[in-house]
């Protein structure tokens, strides 16, 4: 399956009283297809993965396969800060039926560049899925440059890089390396039109949660060259944008969810979004509609 356009890394959506949401899970999956979108993210960490058990990671996951149904990639979140346990979730990822490893840098243990290249050999050699790389340094503490990237590209089974550190020079650098076996996809809401527009294959969307037909028909727009129309469709979902980073990543966007009427909150230590920002998120929630009508037209 080809890795291109919108891609959402999904939330999982909780009860009340803090277990798994299943039918909030499906309105969630079924608004992502309605919506038009090429792919999914489950278990990211929008989907606060950190915080789900073994069981709850495969329910998700075969939940989502089944629903999909072959229309786009499932992409599943694996990994983790060891290279042991990274290529154990990729195995139980394949198990569960993904189609994709989104593999993010070691969180918290900060390898070299040599031990990223060592470390996303041995996962692509024995997780048994292709796996795409994920670069989120402000996340993780740790950066993976251009030039591992490169190195990384020729492995038969690396098929793709996220990469959410937006800035021009790093994804020109990026782009020299796309090719028909390797996709350059986005991680950053903000500056994916711009990406798009320079060469970018697609976007794994944080704000498509909420907006996936806005979303997708920016990505549309940049991918068909139409940049005035791109730009008119950034600005639309600039306040999106920017409201999804008010609070640490998915705590705004689980709010809109909430206000549309798919699950209830967060899992600890993450808590609710803060009164400050109330306002706001009620005030886009109320243009969430419009925006979804106006993207199919």
């Amino acid at each position: 399956m080809s890795l291109s356009g919108l891609i959402t890394a999904l939330a999982t959506p909780f009860q009340a009283n803090g277990a798994l949401d299943p039918d909030g899970w499906q309105r969630l999956l079924h608004l992502q297809l309605e919506g038009g979108v090429h792919g999914v993210v489950v278990a990211g960490s929008t989907g606060e993965a950190a915080t789900l058990s073994d069981d709850e990671y495969d329910q998700l996951l075969r939940s989502a396969v089944k629903t999909v149904a072959g229309r786009v990639p499932v992409l599943a979140g694996t990994g983790l800060s060891g290279t042991a346990k990274t290529i154990e979730q990729t195995r139980r990822a394949a198990a569960s039926g993904a189609t994709h490893a989104l593999v993010v840098t070691p969180p918290y243990v900060r390898p070299t560049q040599a031990g990223l290249i060592a470390h996303y050999r041995a996962v692509a050699d024995q997780g048994g899925l292709p796996v795409i790389l994920y670069n989120v340094p402000g996340r993780t503490g740790c950066d993976m440059l251009p030039e591992t990237v490169a190195e990384l590209a020729a492995h038969p089974n690396i098929v793709g890089i996220k990469e959410a550190v937006g800035d021009v020079g790093r994804v020109q650098a990026l782009l020299a390396l796309r090719s028909p076996t390797f996709a350059i996809l986005s991680g950053d809401d903000g500056t994916a039109a711009r990406s798009i527009l320079s060469g970018v294959d697609g976007l794994i969307s944080v704000g498509s949660n909420a907006l996936p037909g806005a979303y997708r028909r920016m990505c549309d727009l940049a991918a068909a060259g139409e940049r005035e129309a791109t730009e008119a469709w950034d600005a639309r979902l600039e306040p999106f944008h920017e409201f999804c980073g008010v609070e640490p990543n998915p705590i705004p966007v689980k709010d809109l969810l909430r206000r549309i009427g798919i699950g209830h909150g967060l899992r600890l230590p993450l808590l609710s979004l803060s009164a400050a920002h109330h306002a706001a998120a009620e005030h886009l929630a109320t243009d969430i509609g419009a925006l979804e009508a106006l993207s199919s037209h």
